[in-house]
């Protein structure tokens, strides 16, 4: 009996080892993940602010859908228009596209809310630009008399005249999550994981981003500019990198920054432009992104927005002004 016992136990003694290894591996493998912020497939994730029964409601979307609903949020405030409206075009976006701006739909609709270029929305290309789409949206919207105190779904409906007039309504919780973060009213609610590819990004293309969706008076010196021209010099200020160089001088791998600065009394705008940017970080190559005392990289976005410990002067941005780092 001895004899056949011992190699059976040997057996079991070598797979318990094998299996303790590839935990240990396993536990290695995901804690190398979390400290670098690669935590697979880049998500994007809105979350509502702490609730006393400890109970968040988050959103859950892929950095295309983060990026058109951070598009359709920030037309509607550059518009003036109040959160109820954003709420309203996110709700409508996401039943309509899923917040994904598709070239499809039924009969001639396209775009994040499937307009019909047949019914006088503009052409299939002007629908499918984003901003314009949301545009044309929120001035439908405004000719809708009280529509801010109408449920949801008859808002949105008396834009979109849908043969599903009701599916607009399970959307608004989503929507009104979406929309506290988007628009600033809850700080640090929205963050981005796994987009740091390592693929070098454009101060130029940022500038006319922002100019494009909040309107060109949000960087100082740019109104009356082009957008599409992007960084460099505009109207005196320079797209500078982090140790205080201009575009093209020496040290090209540092890290250029586009700085937009804020009223220190509008605590929500800096978080506004703050979740933009970090919604566009896949697309526009933003490798980082800092209010105040917090900041979100890319390098370590499982970690979301982390507190900016010791950091003092021209490292750490002032009150709401929000600093932006590309990927160089």
């Amino acid at each position: 009996m001895s004899e056949t016992a011992s190699p059976r136990r040997r057996g079991r003694l070598f797979r318990l080892a094998a299996a303790f290894t590839v935990l240990l591996a396993l536990a290695g493998y995901v804690a190398v993940r979390y400290v670098s912020g690669d935590s697979g497939p880049p998500r994007c994730t809105a979350r509502a602010a702490e609730s006393s029964d400890g109970d968040v409601p988050t959103y859950e979307m892929s950095p295309e859908q983060a990026a058109n609903a951070a598009t359709i949020s920030a037309v509607g405030t550059t518009r003036g228009l109040p959160e109820r409206a954003v709420t309203i075009a996110l709700a409508t976006a996401l039943q309509e596209s899923a917040l994904r701006n598709i070239d499809y739909g039924d009969r001639d609709s396209v775009g994040l809310f499937q307009q019909r270029p047949s019914k006088g929305w503009g052409t299939v290309e002007q629908i499918l630009d984003p901003v314009y789409s949301a545009g044309k949206f929120y001035a439908e919207l405004a000719e809708v008399p009280g529509y801010s105190r109408l449920p949801l779904t008859e808002a949105a409906q008396r834009v979109q005249r849908s043969g599903f007039p009701q599916a607009y309504a399970k959307h608004e919780p989503d929507a009104t999550l979406l929309s506290a973060a988007l628009t600033g009213r809850s700080a640090a609610t929205l963050t981005c994981t796994g987009t740091g590819d390592g693929e070098p990004g454009d101060p130029a293309k940022v500038r006319a981003a922002l100019s494009r969706a909040f309107g060109p008076e949000v960087l100082p010196g740019t109104a009356g500019a082009d957008p599409a021209a992007g960084g460099g010099e505009a109207g005196g200020q320079t797209d500078r990198r982090a140790d205080g160089q201009a575009d093209g001088e020496t040290d090209a791998k540092a890290p250029a920054e586009v700085e937009v600065p804020v009223a220190a009394s509008d605590r929500a705008r800096g978080w506004e432009f703050a979740h933009w940017a970090v919604a566009r970080s896949a697309d526009l190559r933003i490798a980082e992104v800092s209010i105040g005392d917090r900041v979100w990289s890319a390098a370590k976005s499982g970690q979301g927005w982390r507190k900016t410990e010791g950091q003092s002067g021209p490292e750490k941005s002032a009150a709401n002004d929000v600093r932006m780092r590309i990927a160089q």
